[in-house]
Parts: structure tokens; C-alpha cells; sequence
């Protein structure tokens, strides 16, 4: 972008975040996520500090919070209340450090450590104390003027009304009716927004999207009674008034003894690597905690260098607030290109700018069909919010058409396949253009793939690269031809050592056994995923039961609805299958009865994995699940007896707590499966 590109970007995210911004802050509302929103500041941030000359006072990146209520009686802060500036990664934490380093002399940059506080998810108060009683709480508001909610704070049990003689900490000692400035954070307890929420739905009303919503609209409650139904807790984490603290972990010994509730998880760091550490450990051990964090805020912990370092904007030089991955990020659509699948299908495929969404750089995102390009409104250079659906597909979630230059372009679908040239179709019964032609290069590249996938045969070594030079050479027509292959076929390619075709080989023909799900699986009907498969392995038990069986016998199946059974019906009526079948079934051997349950301690439970294992692969998980009769589904509804939620979970766990459905974490699923007797 020339300069004045980056002037118009600048102003229209300014305009964009501030409308969000008012959304989220003064009617406790939102249009998108917290991580999108998240991502639209980093990026304006980013923007503002390398091309300074364009900031200005209204930026979003010079105030904090929104405007007062009209409810409340206002409140003037005894100091400006300020916010803090993201980060995302350990390179922005770095690139953090060096920016206010260089204000500092040798001698401060050698006493620069920093204290870790958990980043509670929840709303931002105000605690002045007269003569040791508490006569105002407020709202940040616009970081000058807050709202009033004193009575409303109040009914929280954990913020004191009365503050006696600290008992231990000396440099307090004989102060305690001195007037008193605290700050600190109001929220609402994973259980209590449960609660909350089942009220809702029993009352025929909607339920809240998260637990920061609750706990905002219940300390701007007009009646003091609502608030205290909703047993609201608090966290006190700053102190202005002078009680000779020299460090910011000073301070939170001293809000303890005064009587105030601090989070015992906060830690003094010495380092930027002790705090990497400290925020990894969270990331993983988040779930345990009752209430919501969404990262760390990182201080420097030596007051008097924390003061000298001063405010940019709405923020501290001197902390950061360091979260973790975003679910979702705000990123632009290069190009639109379009993809043959396994079966046909033509997918078309937005190629991104580089963004990192739960922790993993992403380039491409699905758009699904040319019906969901319509349904977003998206033109190839649009600024999108993208996510990872069911946790794995990157997926394009809505689109900022208030980012736009005019520069943007309409995508148009293609009419024949990108691969082959055949005239592409439509069936009556999809949404999909398909390519109908079975040699279809792109297509028998895609079937070579899914099926030397882990959850099918689980060709190690074997990848895209290699199935592509196999295919080039002519070396293999069909996946069966690849059992066939010897040490001489592969050795000769180019870049191919002796060893490495030795190593293919041996993979290759260590998985001539294989259970009978997998193997229904690799053939790669249309309509048929993993879990299908597995359904059609109990109910037939082999694989010739299923050649001969009528589109009735499908129908039978509970999980198996009439667009799957005709797929499967179809594939195994055609006679290149059927010979494709015959060659697969003289190379492999198929275990018909691989699913025996050891007990029944899960029957009738419903189970749904959401992000990574620590202690077993996923796949491992589910085959425990079933050998101990639970079963499996991919998605979430309210059927769903547990969603198991690992490191990085995605959309799944969101939706659980929407529907009620109970999440249990790595440990408590491990407890499960294996009771301690």
C-alpha cells in the first residue's frame, strides 16, 4: 500500500473498531467476536506505529472503553483509567520490550522483571474508600468518567465495605482509614453463567452469549436486588493511593491484606522467557479455572521505571496484554481459486493474507459453494473475519464490506473443471458443481490421498508430493496399484535415495491388514465419513455383505439417512468399483469384527473430542470410547452427553455452552474411561 492507501485503511478501521467498540462497551452488544475485534486494533495498532504522522486523538487506539450510561450518575476518575495494548505472540512480546528499552538507561534496563496477572474476563471498576468505608464504585467508562454503581458493587461479596488495619504488611500498618483508590475487575463464575443461562431457557428467553455480558449488564442493573441474584465475584489488582510500594507485586500483597480478594495464580517473572512460560502453562490449564481468561497482562514490576516509561494513547508502555490465540482474525482475500475434490466437487478456496487463528498461520479458508459466496456478499480483496470450523477448516465467517476501497472484484464460478475440461454439473439434489468425468486427474489424485490418510489406510511417509510423482511417472492408476510397487519402481525417481524407497515400500506393505472401518472408509464414497463407516462396519460385518445388501438394508441404519444410503448403494453398482474392490481385497486383509466392546461403562453416553489430546492421539480416544460402548458424533447437540475439550479448542466447546451440555476437560475424560478403583 502507497501512503495514502494506508491513511484510507487507517480510517476506515478507526471508523469500524469505534462502532464495535460502542457496540460492545455501552450497550453490551456485539455483532463480532471479541477475536475479531481483537484482530481489527492489532492491525490499526500496527498500522499507527509504523506510520505515526496519521494517529489522532479519536483513534481507537487513544481511548479506552465507551461513553457513560445515561442511567447512572457520573464519576470522575481520581486518575485516568487506562486499557492495555494486545499481543499475540512471543515475537510481539520481544518486539514490546525492545521499543521501551531504548528509553531506558543501563542501569533501569538491568532491574526490568515483570509480574503476570491472569486476564480475567470481565469488566473494569473503581474502589474509592473515605475513613475506611467504601463510598463510590464505578465503570471505566471513557477512562475519565465512569458510571456509578456503587450500591450495585455493593451486593458483591468479595469486594470489602469496610477496610480495617492491614494485619501484616508493615509498610501499611496504622494506615487503613487512609483514603483509598483500588481498582480492579468485576465477573461472573463459569458455574453461575450456567445457572444463569438455564433460567434464561426456562423463561422462554435468550441466553446470554458469555460470561463478560453477564457481568457487565449485572453492575448496570437500576436495581441493586438483580444484580445480587447473579452472585457476581471480583479481583482487585491495582492501588493509586501511596502506601510505599515499590513494585506492582507490592501492591497485590498489600490489597490482600487490606482484605481484598486477589487471584492467587498471579506470579512475579524475571524474565520474558519466565513469562512465556507462565502464559503456555495457562493456555493449557485455562479450563480448571472457574472463571474466563483470554490471556495474561504483563507488567513491569519496578513501579518508579513503570511510571518513568509513561502512556501512548490509551495505554501503559509499561504492560502488555499478552492472549492467546485468537479463534478468530480479521485478514484480507487475495484470490479466489477453485478445487476438485475426491468426488468432483468443486469447492472454490479463498487464498489469504497470513494470519494465525488459534495459534496456527493460515493462507486459504473454504467458501463451500457458489450459494455461500452470495450469502457473504464476498469479492476477491474484501477484509474477512476467519475461523476454524469443527476446529480444523479454516472458514470464512463474515465479511467487513466498511473495509472496502472500491479496488475489490466479483468471483465468478467456472463452467468446466480447472483440471480435465469437462462441462461441470449440477446435481437436483446439491448445491456442488461437480466434474462427472472419472478420470478426472485432479479427482483420482484427491481419492489417492484420502485414502492413504491417517483414519484410512495410514500410509506413513506417503504424501501429496510422492502420490503426485507416482501418478506422473504412470508408476500406479488406482490406490491398489500402490501395494504392488517395488523398492526398483520409486529408487530411480528423482531425488528418491535408496533408502528413503526402501523405507515407502516397507509402509506400504505393513498395512496390508486393516479393520473393516477403515477400509470402508479409504474406498471414499461420497456422503461416507469415518464415523459412517464405522456404522456400516457393526451392522454388516463384512465387506460382502455390504456388496450384496439392498438400498433397503441401508435405510435400516439409525444414523445412516437416505442421501448416504443411495450414495453407497450407487458406488457399489458400478462395475470400475466393483473391479477396484476386487484388485484392493487380493492385496489387503480385512479384520470383520474390530469393534468388541471390554464393558459397557459407557453405554448411552454421547461423545464430542474438541482440540488436541495431550496424553493420547484422538483417534485413540475414540476407539476407547467405543470399545467401552459409547459412541461418537462430530458435532455438538443438546443429545451430546459430553464435549471433551483439549488444548485449542474451536467452535465446538462455544456451542456447548450455548446448548448446556457438559464440557469436561483432558483429566476428567481420562477419569472416565479409566475409574480409580
Amino acid at each position: 500500500m502507497d501512503k495514502h492507501q494506508v491513511q484510507q485503511r487507517i480510517n476506515k478501521l478507526r471508523e469500524l473498531i469505534n462502532h464495535h467498540r460502542y457496540l460492545y462497551h455501552v450497550l453490551d452488544k456485539q455483532e463480532i467476536s471479541d477475536s475479531a475485534l481483537d484482530s481489527l486494533k492489532k492491525e490499526l495498532f500496527d498500522l499507527e506505529q509504523e506510520y505515526p504522522e496519521f494517529i489522532t486523538p479519536d483513534s481507537p487506539t487513544q481511548r479506552v472503553g465507551g461513553k457513560a450510561l445515561k442511567e447512572f450518575k457520573k464519576i470522575k476518575h481520581p486518575q485516568r483509567m487506562l486499557s492495555f495494548n494486545d499481543s499475540f505472540s512471543k515475537e510481539d512480546m520481544e518486539d514490546w520490550q525492545a521499543r521501551f528499552m531504548k528509553l531506558l538507561s543501563e542501569s533501569q534496563k538491568n532491574k526490568i522483571n515483570y509480574y503476570c496477572e491472569l486476564k480475567i474476563d470481565g469488566l473494569a471498576i473503581e474502589l474509592i474508600y473515605k475513613n475506611g468505608f467504601l463510598e463510590t464504585g464505578s465503570t471505566r467508562g471513557d477512562g475519565n468518567i465512569g458510571e456509578d454503581i456503587t450500591q450495585n458493587l455493593r451486593t458483591v461479596e468479595a469486594i470489602p465495605l469496610k477496610i480495617d488495619d492491614p494485619p501484616s504488611h508493615k509498610a501499611t500498618a496504622g494506615q487503613g482509614k487512609k483514603d483509598l483508590i483500588v481498582r480492579g475487575e468485576v465477573f461472573i463464575t463459569k458455574k453461575e453463567f450456567k445457572r444463569i443461562n438455564k433460567e434464561q431457557k426456562e423463561k422462554g428467553l435468550s441466553v446470554y452469549a458469555n460470561p463478560r455480558n453477564i457481568a457487565a449488564g449485572s453492575v448496570r442493573q437500576l436495581d441493586p436486588k438483580v444484580t445480587a441474584s447473579r452472585k457476581l465475584d471480583s479481583f482487585a489488582y491495582e492501588l493509586l493511593t501511596d502506601f510505599g510500594q515499590k513494585t506492582h507485586e507490592d501492591k497485590h500483597k498489600i490489597l490482600k491484606d487490606l482484605g481484598f480478594k486477589t487471584n492467587k495464580h498471579n506470579k512475579y517473572c524475571k524474565s520474558l522467557d519466565e513469562v512465556f512460560k507462565f502464559r503456555e502453562h495457562w493456555k493449557k490449564e485455562r479450563e480448571k479455572l472457574d472463571y474466563e481468561i483470554d490471556g495474561i497482562v504483563v507488567i513491569i514490576n519496578n513501579n518508579e521505571i513503570f511510571e518513568k516509561l509513561g502512556v501512548v494513547g490509551k495505554a501503559p508502555r509499561g504492560a502488555m496484554a499478552y492472549k492467546f490465540p485468537q479463534a478468530e482474525a480479521t485478514t484480507k482475500v487475495l484470490d479466489v481459486k477453485v478445487q476438485v475434490g475426491r468426488t468432483g466437487a468443486i469447492t472454490p478456496v479463498a487464498v489469504l493474507e497470513p494470519v494465525q487463528v488459534t495459534g496456527i498461520t493460515i493462507t486459504r479458508a473454504t467458501l463451500h459453494n457458489e450459494d455461500e459466496i452470495r450469502r457473504l456478499g464476498l469479492k476477491i480483496g474484501d477484509t474477512v473475519i476467519v475461523g476454524r470450523a469443527g476446529d480444523v477448516i479454516p472458514d470464512i465467517i463474515k465479511v467487513l464490506p466498511e473495509l472496502r476501497t472500491g479496488h475489490e472484484r466479483n468471483f465468478k464460478m467456472p463452467t468446466h473443471c480447472p483440471s480435465c475440461g469437462t462441462e461441470l454439473i449440477k446435481l437436483e439434489t446439491e448445491v456442488l458443481l461437480r466434474c462427472p468425468n472419472r478420470n478426472c486427474f485432479a479427482q483420482r489424485k484427491r481419492n489417492f490421498y484420502h485414502f492413504v490418510s491417517r483414519t484410512a489406510f495410514n500410509m506413513d511417509g506417503l504424501g501429496p508430493k510422492i502420490i503426485d510423482r507416482l501418478l506422473d511417472e504412470g508408476l500406479v492408476q488406482t490406490p491398489a496399484d500402490l501395494f504392488e510397487l517395488k523398492e526398483g519402481d520409486v529408487k530411480n525417481l528423482e531425488r528418491f535415495a535408496e533408502k528413503s524407497a526402501e523405507n515407502l515400500i516397507k509402509s506400504i506393505q505393513e498395512k496390508r491388514e486393516i479393520t473393516l472401518a477403515r477400509f470402508i472408509y479409504a474406498l471414499g464414497i461420497r456422503n461416507v465419513g469415518e464415523e459412517t463407516a464405522i456404522d456400516l462396519s457393526k451392522y454388516f460385518g463384512s465387506i460382502n455383505k455390504i456388496t450384496t445388501a439392498k438400498l433397503e438394508d441401508f435405510d435400516k441404519i439409525s444414523d445412516v439417512g437416505p442421501v448416504v444410503s443411495k450414495s453407497i448403494y450407487e458406488w457399489f453398482r458400478e462395475k470400475d468399483n466393483l473391479k477396484f474392490l476386487d484388485k484392493l481385497e487380493k492385496q489387503v486383509r480385512i479384520q470383520n469384527s474390530e469393534y468388541r466392546i471390554q464393558n459397557s461403562r459407557l453405554k448411552g453416553l454421547s461423545f464430542v473430542l474438541t482440540g488436541s489430546l495431550e496424553s493420547m492421539e484422538r483417534n485413540q480416544a475414540k476407539e476407547k470410547i467405543r470399545q467401552l460402548g459409547g459412541d461418537i458424533s462430530e458435532s455438538v447437540s443438546s443429545k451430546t452427553s459430553y464435549v471433551v475439550v483439549g488444548l485449542e479448542p474451536g467452535s465446538k466447546a462455544d456451542k456447548a455452552k450455548k446448548l448446556g451440555v457438559k464440557t469436561i476437560s483432558e483429566q476428567e475424560f481420562l477419569k472416565l474411561i479409566h475409574p480409580v478403583k
